[in-house]
């Protein structure tokens, strides 16, 4: 994970979203030797949207080593490789004394229904829910904004966005004091991006939602933070640009890279941790390989 520059990555473009893990190349690092467990969520149950692949796929591993129980979402009808692989993963990770991990697919996690639903199969298979993590997104290209019709405003903000919303007030039912909410939000909340201006948008909107969010369960003993990557290496990438595009990708930060789905997961254990966080809450994690964003 050396500082590099110039090409990063052999030109390679997946037509749909979402991205498959596993036909990129390489596949991104989701975990690593370096990375020391030490039971930090020992009992802990977390529920991580869209954890099939990318950062998500990296969470839900550090999560089951460090002895959390894990269910995941991902897109039905078009994930069920990268999720029935990382479903072995866990399985060979977790200790014995660890819960079978279990993996929930969804054809739309942007509905209020299908939110509730996928929060009561967690509860109904674990009891309650102690870490909830916002992750699953989507993102499409734009040279202007006349390019982005109501239909593609709504696809975007729903998956982005509403999800975060409804899946949170129907878990919240089942999270008690010393439980956290974790969002992925990004950069370009920060510093903004021309070329992907609604999901710039949403991912703006995620910042104020876990602010305002952290200050309204601040009294119920419920912590709220947010993790905003810069460019990591996840099957959203080939999914979104172009194969120049990918060539190149990460190397415009200043540790010329772009980083690992490994290096941004231990921000979600910290955050999750109440012996390592339990007086941050409202706040954001910037793991974005040098960038000064002053958020």
């Amino acid at each position: 994970m050396a500082s590099g520059g110039g090409e990063q990555f052999p030109p390679q473009r997946q037509e749909r979203q979402p991205g498959k893990e596993h036909e990129m190349e390489p596949t991104p690092q989701f975990t690593s030797h370096d990375y020391k467990p030490s039971g930090k969520l020992q009992g802990k149950v977390a529920l991580v949207t869209g954890g099939d692949s990318g950062i998500g796929r990296a969470v839900c591993h550090c999560y089951v080593q460090e002895g959390a129980t894990v269910a995941f979402t991902f897109v039905k009808d078009r994930e069920h490789k990268d999720a029935n692989d990382l479903l072995q993963i866990l399985m060979q990770a977790k200790a014995s004394n660890v819960k079978d991990p279990i993996a929930i697919a969804v054809p739309d996690l942007g509905y209020d229904e299908t939110c509730k639903k996928v929060v009561d199969e967690v509860v109904n298979s674990f009891g309650r829910i102690d870490i909830l993590v916002n992750n699953a997104a989507e993102q499409y290209k734009c040279s202007t904004i006349e390019e982005i019709d109501e239909a593609r405003l709504e696809r975007v903000f729903r998956t982005n966005i509403f999800a975060q919303f409804f899946i949170t007030r129907h878990a919240l039912k089942h999270m008690k004091e010393g439980s956290a909410i974790i969002n992925t939000t990004s950069i370009v909340a920060y510093k903004g991006n021309p070329e992907l201006l609604d999901y710039t948008a949403t991912k703006g909107a995620i910042v104020a939602f876990t602010r305002g969010l952290a200050l309204q369960l601040v009294s119920k003993g419920i912590r709220v933070n947010g993790v905003a990557p810069g460019p990591i290496w996840t099957p959203l990438i080939p999914a979104s640009f172009s194969e120049e595009e990918v060539k190149k990708f990460g190397s415009e930060v200043p540790m010329k890279r772009a980083g690992q789905p490994i290096e941004v997961a231990p921000c979600y254990v910290f955050l999750a941790c109440n012996h390592c966080s339990s007086y941050i809450t409202g706040q954001v994690l910037h793991p974005n390989g040098g960038a000064i964003v002053n958020g």
